[in-house]
């Protein structure tokens, strides 16, 4: 059973960190890109950044320089630090994986960020 569990949400004052994490299980995790989207409340959910099974990084214009996506491959686990936080990053965070094989569209139940200003 494929599973994606993120934890490490919170509620931080504008310009703290926080680092979340989400551990994958139940499919070959070193052969897949994981990507962290985010939700906020009236939004569409948005692409915040994604990491390739090789490494390769891609983030969204509002959070370059500010966050920071990483994995491990040894824990299954990706991380996405995320630095100098703004009111405006408030949303539920989620980690997200689509099967090359099935096209099945994986994601977790997410973790609420709220960024007071």
């Amino acid at each position: 059973e494929v599973q994606l569990v993120e934890s490490g949400g919170g509620l931080v004052q504008a310009g703290g960190s926080l680092r979340l994490s989400c551990a994958a299980s139940g499919f070959n995790f070193d052969d897949y890109g994981i990507g962290w989207y985010r939700q906020a409340p009236g939004k569409e959910r948005e692409l915040v950044a994604r990491i390739g099974n090789g490494g390769t990084t891609t983030y969204a214009d509002s959070v370059k320089g500010r966050f920071t996506i990483s994995r491990d491959n040894a824990k299954n686990t990706v991380f996405l630090q995320m630095n100098s936080l703004k009111p405006e990053d408030t949303a539920v965070y989620y980690c997200y994986y689509s099967d090359y094989n099935t096209r099945y569209n994986y994601w977790g139940q997410g973790t609420q960020v709220t960024v007071s200003s």
